[in-house]
């Protein structure tokens, strides 16, 4: 008895939660999902809080193949505006931001390392950016004060931003459908839910491990300050 009762508690709060985050208007909550990953790319605001999470929570409110395409829609639109502003501030303003309280703030340790990064590999320190924390605010400001052409900078970044977006969006959408779904059958599932979350969550940490890893073996050795030339 104890556990069902521990189960239909858990069970409340997650139903609580999830029509709190329904209750807000689908454009607005789409609208606010965009913003967040604007900001996050253009103005470091994602060194606080990561894009994320902003959205996996979003996605847990989508009812509709409409509402669906139309965030991960956003969410990838957001990515690319948020980097061409960052690569515009890091092209007009980026040595005096590096200078600035907020660029020593940051540590010139990641500074250093986001620009080796993309020294030594190109557009393709770009795409794992993306997936990396700390470096997809980064990067886009990096690459506004280096030889990397724009048009090269968003020719990587918009598969690495559908990928995500689109990764973030269904699995959410998919952990909260399902939880629906199944709420009046199984008792338990709520655990699904987390279950669900807590999965992905761990795939991705693994992931950005592996990625962390491959940007630490390229990031701590200086290349030849031509990014857009690939180095061994």
């Amino acid at each position: 008895m104890k556990r069902l009762a521990r189960l239909a508690i858990v069970n409340e709060f997650l139903d609580g939660l999830l029509e709190w985050v329904q209750a807000i208007d689908p454009v607005l909550r789409t609208v606010i999902a965009g913003l967040f990953i604007i900001l996050e790319t253009s103005v470091l605001i994602g060194l606080v809080i990561p894009g994320d999470t902003v959205v996996l929570v979003a996605s847990t409110a989508v009812d509709s193949p409409v509402e669906y395409f139309a965030l991960a829609l956003t969410c990838i639109v957001g990515a690319l505006t948020g980097g061409s502003i960052g690569f515009w501030i890091g092209r007009t303003f980026g040595p005096w931001l590096r200078r600035s309280r907020a660029g020593r703030l940051i540590g010139e340790k990641n500074w250093q390392r986001a620009e080796t990064f993309l020294d030594r590999r190109g557009g393709i320190a770009v795409f794992i950016s993306r997936f990396l924390p700390v470096l997809h605010s980064l990067t886009p400001l990096t690459v506004g004060m280096s030889t990397l052409r724009y048009r090269t900078f968003i020719l990587w970044l918009a598969p690495a931003s559908t990928l995500w977006a689109f990764a973030y969006v269904s699995v959410g959408s998919a952990a909260a459908g399902t939880y629906r779904e199944l709420s009046d059958q199984l008792s338990y599932a709520a655990y699904l839910f987390v279950g669900i979350i807590v999965a992905f969550l761990v795939v991705v940490w693994l992931v950005k491990k592996a990625l962390e890893r491959y940007a630490a073996r390229h990031g701590d050795h200086s290349g030849d300050g031509d990014t857009r030339t690939l180095e061994d």
